[in-house]
């Protein structure tokens, strides 16, 4: 899992070090109860840019990891880091000519991600207390309320679209190759 930032500026009252020690121990856990491994970009939270070194860089980071698909932000969003994260592995992707798919993903519907229109749903029903746990792991940011407020109305939601009890939903890039269906979709 890549993570742009470490969110320095995530916490109020704490200092960029501060905020990133808290918030690097919270994607560790979470990352741990999903079987993943994080690895951080390098970015400033809240000061994230697309430049020609920033999308080698993540180039770099994908050829690392050398993934079987990638899932970003989709690229309209209010919160311009989401939005950076998306043009970037973008970028990264089309610079490189690519071989896995990009799929976008929403984040609080409605408040962040605007313009979203779904093509795949993938049924979470089976692993939403995981994922759950995992956003819970983000205390700082109040993962529990993001959560009620948000997650859970988006997966209900697109579940009812789904015909199932919660999904997820997700855009895929058009020119991505070997791109199919999704697992579980």
């Amino acid at each position: 899992m890549i993570y742009l930032t470490r969110g320095e500026r995530g916490i109020p009252g704490k200092s960029l070090d501060e905020a990133a020690a808290i918030r690097t121990a919270e994607a560790e856990a979470a990352c741990r109860i999903l079987g993943a491994k994080p690895v951080f970009a390098g970015q400033i939270d809240g000061a994230t840019e697309v430049t020609r070194e920033r999308v080698d860089a993540m180039g770099a980071l994908l050829d690392a990891e050398a993934p079987d698909v990638v899932f970003t932000h989709w690229p309209i969003d209010t919160h311009m880091d989401h939005e950076v994260a998306s043009l970037l592995t973008i970028r990264a992707y089309v610079a490189r000519q690519r071989r896995f798919p990009v799929y976008f993903f929403e984040v609080n519907a409605g408040a962040q991600t605007m313009g979203f229109a779904p093509a795949q749903y993938v049924d979470i029903t089976r692993v939403r207390d995981k994922k759950t746990s995992a956003l819970f792991a983000h205390k700082s940011q109040g993962g529990e309320h993001i959560y009620r407020e948000h997650h859970q109305v988006m997966e209900t939601w697109r579940g009812r679209e789904a015909r199932v009890t919660a999904a997820e939903a997700f855009v895929l890039l058009p020119s991505a190759r070997g791109a199919g269906r999704l697992p579980g979709a």
